[in-house]
């Protein structure tokens, strides 16, 4: 069966919590309070997330791209992304985070054209203060990650993920590669996984397997 491989972004793919640090930087006070509710899943992702970009001036997305742009990305990235390439193994970043962000980052790495689709919150910025879009909401997230990896039918799926946003990802796929936080929550549910630290570590799990 032919594999795809579905990968978070935030502190995932960048060696840094990227979007929920900006969150932490151009909304302070409301990150502190809302941030953890999230963690705890008290609040839904969606409610907080729309909460935290709506406290955001739009005047300042060129600020949180440039914040994107200093991030660091976590090692053996572009070797991973080379590897599965050459074997013609899609990869597919579904973010609960910003698009401009992710595309941001990824251009300064060049591996853009090695990314085969990218689900992410894209923002208006027409009025005063950002506002959400995403055609991938439900209930719970602005991007729904088990809705989107559910519609990829006939295929291995394969996931990578760091953290709470992850959970229904990592219940849709039939590999689990989680670090951070995302252990802890797949132990609780029971859900197999394989730990790692890099993206060297996968690309060598991935080609002995």
């Amino acid at each position: 069966m032919t594999k795809t491989v579905f990968c978070d972004f935030d502190g995932t793919i960048t060696a840094v919590e990227t979007f929920a640090g900006m969150l932490k930087e151009f909304s302070p006070d409301l990150a502190a309070r809302l941030m953890p509710q999230m963690y705890e899943r008290t609040l839904t992702l969606s409610e907080g997330v729309t909460r935290l970009l709506q406290s955001i001036e739009s005047r300042r997305y060129g600020e949180i791209l440039a914040y994107a742009e200093s991030k660091p990305v976590r090692e053996g990235f572009s070797e991973l992304l080379t590897e599965l390439k050459k074997r013609e193994i899609p990869f597919v970043i579904i973010s609960g985070g910003l698009r401009g962000m992710i595309e941001t980052v990824l251009d300064r790495e060049k591996v853009l054209p090695l990314v085969k689709t990218i689900y992410a919150v894209d923002v208006d910025r027409k009025g005063e203060y950002l506002k959400a879009n995403s055609d991938y909401a439900d209930d719970n997230e602005l991007v729904a990650k088990g809705k989107i990896i559910s519609q990829w039918t006939g295929v291995e799926k394969i996931a990578i993920g760091d953290s709470v946003t992850d959970i229904t990802l990592a219940r849709g796929a039939d590999l689990v590669f989680a670090r951070d936080r995302l252990i802890d929550y797949l132990q609780s549910e029971n859900i197999p996984y394989i730990p790692w630290d890099n993206f060297f570590q996968i690309r060598d799990y991935l080609s002995q397997h």
